[in-house]
């Protein structure tokens, strides 16, 4: 999967750049954050929007989300099986889990 379908030898990266953070707050450390980046994958760079949920602790940062890309939008071709008669949708969905300590 990852040489065939990624081509890690060829796009080792995959990188990810905030354009732009908006935060709303939802209780006390707790905030929906909207994050619009600049995602390379395989060699295609697309701004794209993500939805997170962040909690602040004293001293650490947590944030989850997930998001949606699709496949063909980086130049990415489906797998397929059984002499094309399995298709995996093109639609991937994502999701994180980020912690940071301080």
């Amino acid at each position: 999967m990852r040489e065939k379908v990624l081509e890690v030898a060829k796009f080792p990266e995959v990188e990810l750049i905030s354009t732009s953070i908006s935060a709303t707050t939802v209780g006390e450390g707790s905030f929906d954050a909207e994050i619009h980046g600049d995602l390379k994958l395989h060699g295609v760079t697309r701004n794209i929007p993500i939805q997170a949920k962040v909690s602040l602790g004293q001293n650490s940062l947590n944030a989850t989300g997930e998001f949606s890309l699709k496949q063909t939008d980086y130049q990415i071709q489906p797998v397929k099986a059984a002499g094309g008669a399995v298709k995996v949708k093109d639609e991937v969905r994502l999701s994180f889990n980020l912690v940071g300590h301080s």
